[in-house]
């Protein structure tokens, strides 16, 4: 089954009341993963750094990073009662951390045993190898970036989970961890890919779900869909092409104020994105072409037999203008309507009647 991950992430505007009804309406979509995001805003981003130009849009409001980041921050004390809910409902609690401090809350207090690598973060390469460290299985996000960069990242990855500090990190190093068997076999056993357009709401033109079988053919990992389209339409096809994974923003309110609320999903569309994928993966059943249950009490009503045209004595030869081809399939199939030209007929048949000629 495709792994459905609801994306809360800053959608609770720091309120942890919004974050605990975050949670319900992921768990009662059917989602198996809420996903928030754990971060300190000082150690995050500069006081000065500017917003991205979708969060000034999304916003209607300019100001730093800095300042917009703050206002989303979720205590340690919520971060604990929101696991302790998701327990209860028995829904995964995942959270995507952006420093070192919460990387460690999230492993060493928390007790994650899976982790997400958000693409802004595939380029920091101490944060990557602290992540791997943990010895989590980790989902690693691959917007804003090239294939260079994802295997750059997995050498990193792959080095972590293999060193454990016995080693210096260095290119060659994270390289020559890449490339080993034992490399290769602990990014099979540990690691999955997204593919993602890091714009809110992305493009449909900059989409790319092709590039789904492309990261599945250059990695040999399991690969799914980090989607920031608006509505529905493309992580349900992203499925239907291959994703395991799908990963949705979704919110409360699409109105309500702060950068992901307009490119997120309502609650009932969340629902019914997750109904979608199900049905979907239902959909796509077997290889095997047959003759399924379903259609089999059709079969006869739907096919054709060798029917007589007109009347037919017996010794009859059957002709074009004597035999002809019509519904029920109950009787001679119309594959032996050429063998059966100039034979004589054993029996004496009505117009309308089905032709039974062994």
């Amino acid at each position: 089954m495709t792994l459905i991950i609801a994306e809360a992430g800053v959608n609770h505007n720091g309120d942890e009341k919004l974050a605990f009804e975050l949670v319900n309406v992921a768990h009662a979509a059917g989602a198996d993963i809420v996903k928030f995001q754990t971060f300190k805003a000082k150690l995050l981003v500069t006081e000065n750094a500017k917003q991205a130009q979708y969060q000034i849009r999304n916003t209607n409001k300019e100001e730093s990073q800095y300042s917009m980041l703050k206002r989303l921050e979720l205590s340690y004390d919520a971060h604990h009662r929101l696991v302790a809910h998701c327990q209860l409902l028995g829904i995964e609690f995942l959270s995507t951390a952006f420093d070192e401090e919460s990387l460690d809350f999230l492993v060493n207090t928390l007790g994650l045993k899976r982790l997400k690598i958000p693409s802004g973060e595939l380029t920091n390469a101490p944060l990557v190898l602290q992540h791997a460290q943990t010895g989590c299985d980790l989902i690693l996000s691959t917007g804003m970036a090239t294939l260079t960069d994802i295997e750059t990242a997995l050498g990193v990855i792959a080095f972590g989970f293999l060193n454990q500090n016995s080693i210096s990190p260095s290119l060659e190093a994270f390289q020559l961890a890449y490339a080993s068997k034992e490399g290769q076999e602990i990014l099979k056993e540990k690691v999955s890919i997204l593919h993602c357009t890091t714009e809110y709401p992305a493009p449909i033109s900059d989409i790319n779900l092709r590039v789904i079988d492309t990261l599945a053919k250059a990695f040999d990992l399991p690969v799914g869909y980090s989607d920031h389209s608006e509505g529905i339409t493309i992580p349900i096809a992203a499925v239907a092409l291959g994703a395991v994974t799908i990963e949705k923003h979704f919110t409360l309110d699409k109105s309500m104020e702060g950068p992901d609320h307009k490119a997120s999903l309502n609650p009932i569309e969340l629902s019914l994105m997750v109904k979608s994928i199900r049905d979907v993966e239902v959909a796509l059943g077997s290889r095997v072409k047959k003759i399924t249950p379903s259609e089999i009490e059709n079969k006869s009503v739907a096919r054709k037999s060798i029917v007589a045209a007109i009347d037919i004595a017996l010794g009859d030869e059957f002709t074009t203008e004597n035999i002809i081809i019509k519904r029920p399939g109950t009787g001679m199939s119309a594959y032996c309507y050429w063998t059966l030209l100039n034979k004589s007929s054993s029996k004496v048949y009505k117009a309308g009647d089905l032709i039974v000629e062994y």
